[in-house]
């Protein structure tokens, strides 16, 4: 995953802790208004208890939120029942304002969060519980009151269906880009292997032709053929070792019908190269890009080319959805140390044209790099801008 997305996560954690402090602490002040306005009246200060205990249950985390929910909702209807018999009248009961709208917290977070065997019960003796609140008053209270509950209970259904909705979408999302980084890798595992296969029968025909010509190969040619096949094997076996790991779950993926590729292309992508990289960068003039390959790049591993091409490839693609107000941009390929940095850096603000987008494009790209061992960082440029920088591992060539 990119740095963007780890730091995004963050602020909506942070952002989460915030408003559940903020609801938390306001939430006590009225309860505790209400257990003073409710002292010496033991029927009353329970009531107090279970809209404590509802309120809990709705700033609870997620791993304790089914059972809290089912104790706050079981708790509440047994309280329903017990005044419902006795005939206490609660009209003079604010907290109850606080559980109704606990329980309802509490069910649109369970709808959206709870597993599918245990939506429809949960969603059912939540339902319950805040439908037969009304008894507790009167049959009066309950025939006035119900109907606007009723349609409460619609909205919160709505919310957590449609938040669980939102997140089955996303994850079909993020399950499409890494498909279609996959296909792509296997497309390239099988133009890798083919070309160095290739050399392999190329070296081995024309030891049999030297052979069969009748004049032997010398000791040195002998060697040179064969070392020849030895490098091609190895460079293949290093293709296949590098990504052949992360096409084993491949068969597990399933897309969702009519999603788009991460970066909008066609179903086949050409092979890219360092050669077709110039090209790639010379064909975007809107902003102009400029590509810098440093000297003593030496000869890349195909996999690491055709990543460097994609991280380029991918970047470029981002700029002209999201950065038209960028006058230039300057793509890099470089080695650091035993690494080959590709960056990518434009100077936009990320104002003007912003074409719509699946937002996965990245997410299949650090999975791609990252099983190459590399990595990848996405995010402002400390001199003003945007920048994509990969760090792909290479041997020297």
């Amino acid at each position: 995953m990119s740095d963007v997305a780890s730091k995004l996560d963050r602020i909506h954690s942070v952002g989460g802790c915030m408003v559940r402090v903020a609801y938390t602490a306001f939430v006590s002040l009225f309860l505790l208004a209400c257990a003073y306005a409710a002292i010496g009246d033991p029927p009353m200060l329970w009531m107090v208890v279970i809209a404590a205990v509802a309120n809990v249950t709705a700033v609870t985390g997620r791993r304790l939120l089914l059972p809290w929910a089912v104790a706050a909702s079981a708790l509440s209807v047994l309280s329903t029942l017990f005044l419902g018999l006795t005939d206490y009248p609660e009209e003079g009961a604010p907290s109850v304002i606080a559980e109704i709208g606990a329980l309802l917290i509490v069910m649109t977070r369970t709808v959206w969060r709870a597993r599918r065997q245990h939506l429809i019960p949960i969603a059912v003796l939540l339902g319950a519980a805040i439908l037969a609140v009304p008894v507790r008053w009167s049959v009066v209270a309950a025939a006035l009151i119900t109907a606007p509950l009723g349609i409460a209970v619609a909205i919160a259904l709505g919310i957590g269906l449609y938040l669980r909705a939102l997140d089955a979408r996303r994850a079909r999302s993020l399950a499409a880009a890494r498909r279609d980084e996959r296909l792509e890798l296997a497309r390239d595992l099988h133009d890798f292997v083919a070309h160095h296969v290739t050399g392999i029968v190329v070296q081995a025909q024309a030891a049999r032709f030297a052979a069969g010509s009748g004049a032997g190969p010398t000791q040195e040619q002998l060697d040179q053929m064969l070392g020849g096949i030895e490098k091609a094997g190895t460079e293949a076996l290093t293709s296949m070792r590098r990504m052949v790991g992360l096409l084993r779950d491949a068969q597990n993926v399933n897309a969702p019908d009519g999603d788009a590729l991460p970066d909008g292309g066609s179903a086949t992508r050409p092979l890219g190269d360092l050669a077709q990289l110039k090209d790639l960068v010379e064909g975007f003039t809107h902003p102009p890009a400029a590509l810098t390959l440093a000297p003593g790049l030496g000869t890349l591993p195909p996999e690491v080319a055709a990543s460097a091409h994609r991280v380029v490839q991918e970047a470029l693609t981002n700029i002209r959805k999201h950065a038209a107000d960028a006058a230039s941009v300057r793509v890099s390929v470089a080695r650091v140390g035993r690494e080959i940095q590709v960056a990518v850096r434009n100077d936009g603000r990320g104002r003007g044209r912003r074409l719509p987008s699946g937002g996965f494009g990245l997410t299949g790209l650090a999975e791609r790099i990252g099983a190459l061992g590399g990595r990848l960082h996405a995010g402002p440029h400390p001199e003003g801008g945007w920048e994509v920088v990969a760090l792909l591992p290479a041997e020297d060539g």
